[in-house]
């Protein structure tokens, strides 16, 4: 098996024609990727918990924690670190390796994100390893997330560039990009997915491909797809 060489300017065109391949030549050449990257038969098992649930002033057209949206869901506040701590551990007992929190909010305030440092560093103190997902970052949060041993940060791309304000309104697809440029430069992996089915092209699956190693640009990076 010929040694895998890691690329990060893939074209258009060149995304198009993966998608073109036969279903059963495609899953073979991921086979193979994935078993020059990993362990074949490792599988990780992760527990994501919410930290902040509802509110959130992003319009995202896909999800029910926007405040834009006539939901059932309640805006809750941000838990306190006992629960965390709680859930973290209960979590590593049922054989969780990595732990992951997520808020829903533009961008972490002033009076949480402290509090939010102080759950990155509980659940490292727990031996696990710890995500999140708190939308946009600045600069330094992504340097004060890195020096509390934050392992990868969440932030997804959702959609093509061409796409994008067709499902959101309230920020950009370059906001996307800068962020994750952002944690990648301070030394975080990155975890980034998409969401098929919000009335996309086959075009903008390809364009949505073809933006995920720019912004990753690290084998370390966990790329990941939903629909």
């Amino acid at each position: 098996m010929t040694a895998l060489t890691c690329r990060y300017d893939w074209t258009l065109p060149e995304v198009q024609a993966l998608f073109d391949l036969p279903i059963m030549e495609l899953l073979y050449q991921a086979h193979t990727v994935h078993q020059q990257m990993f362990d074949p038969n490792e599988i990780q098992f992760s527990s994501l918990m919410s930290i902040k649930t509802g509110g959130c002033p992003e319009d995202c057209g896909y999800c029910p924690q926007s405040s834009h949206h006539g939901t059932d869901l309640e805006r809750e506040r941000l838990v306190e670190l006992q629960r965390v701590v709680s859930e973290a551990q209960a979590a590593k007992d049922r054989g969780a390796t990595r732990f992951c929190m997520g808020a829903a909010w533009k961008n972490p305030n002033a009076r949480d994100f402290p509090l939010v440092l102080d759950m990155v560093r509980s659940v490292k103190d727990l031996g696990l390893e710890c995500c999140v997902t708190l939308g946009s970052l600045d600069e330094d949060q992504t340097r004060a997330l890195k020096d509390a041993g934050l392992d990868y940060h969440n932030h997804n791309l959702d959609t093509s560039r061409e796409h994008y304000e067709k499902i959101i309104t309230t920020r950009k697809f370059q906001d996307r990009l800068d962020t994750l440029e952002k944690v990648r430069d301070a030394g975080i992996n990155v975890c980034c997915g998409g969401i098929l089915g919000l009335g996309e092209g086959e075009s903008d699956r390809s364009s949505l491909l073809m933006n995920w190693p720019i912004c990753l640009n690290t084998p370390a990076a966990c790329p990941s797809i939903c629909w």
